[in-house]
């Protein structure tokens, strides 16, 4: 479903969608519902990323961290040296 509004842009917002439009072969209006499409993503996973950083589940960093510390205590109890198997 497809609805009509009206906006208001200042004439640089529309001469450089236009230009963006045309460069991709888009009508003003397909360029601009992609454009906020975009933009709305970015917020989703903007909010959803300090979500997850609030709840302290950064994995990678945790991940990273773990790795770090298992290398530390196998340098701990082999001097540096792969311990056998």
């Amino acid at each position: 479903m497809t609805a009509k509004v009206t906006l208001s842009f200042t004439d640089e917002t529309i001469e450089e969608a236009r230009r963006f439009a045309k460069r991709e072969g888009l009508s003003l209006s397909a360029w601009m519902d992609q454009a906020a499409r975009e933009k709305a993503l970015r917020e989703v996973f903007t909010a959803h990323a300090a979500a997850v950083g609030r709840a302290s589940l950064d994995l990678e960093s945790a991940a990273l961290a773990d790795a770090r510390e298992v290398g530390m205590v196998n340098d701990l109890f082999s001097d540096g040296r792969p311990r056998a198997a």
